[in-house]
């Protein structure tokens, strides 16, 4: 699959899609093992999400539907991609688009405080019916944990994103291990 070229020609796009999908994989796959553990349903937490369309009934729901899965997930996605985005205005800069210095600690910490950012405004300053929902089936440590996973896929991407770029302009254009098939 190939990058689309204005994300290769703004590494700051680059860097949102890398962070933003590996923080979406992190949190949903998160959210679901702790529902399983706290609810007994992977997607409770997800389908609750929906309570945004459906109200707290949505909730209840343990099992795949069309009504409340497909916007628990929609949600989800969107939102990780949001603070990949937030990431990237407040941190991206201080990381570097590619230059080999990028330390992971530092992307992991800044994935961090992005997401102790999304829980001061998910849970603390927007109505409780734009909350992501996780609190109708998720302890409030599993909650703390999935906004924790949403931070580390989001500084676990940008770092990856940043070496596969700096593995890129090292080597004209072509990622480590490709070859110039002209060249054959």
């Amino acid at each position: 699959m190939e990058m689309p070229e204005q994300a290769r020609r703004h590494p700051a796009i680059r860097n949102m899609l890398f962070s933003g999908t590996a923080g979406a994989a992190a949190v949903c796959g998160a959210i679901a093992i702790l529902g399983r553990t706290d609810s007994g349903s992977a997607l409770a937490p997800i389908n609750a999400s929906s309570h945004i369309y459906w109200g707290p009934e949505a909730g209840e729901v343990e099992q795949p539907t069309l009504a409340q899965t497909v916007p628990g997930l929609a949600i989800n996605i969107g939102a990780s991609f949001w603070w990949a985005m937030v990431f990237e205005l407040t941190f991206g800069r201080k990381l570097g688009q590619g230059d080999g210095q990028i330390s992971f600690t530092k992307a992991i910490a800044g994935g961090l405080a992005t997401a102790g950012l999304a829980y001061i405004v998910d849970y603390k300053l927007v109505p409780k019916r734009l909350t992501p929902g996780w609190e109708q089936r998720l302890s409030g440590g599993s909650v703390l944990a999935g906004l924790a996973a949403l931070g580390l896929g989001i500084g676990a991407g940008a770092y990856l994103a940043r070496q596969s770029s700096h593995e890129v302009s090292s080597h004209d254009g072509r990622f480590a291990g490709q070859q110039d098939l002209g060249a054959i």
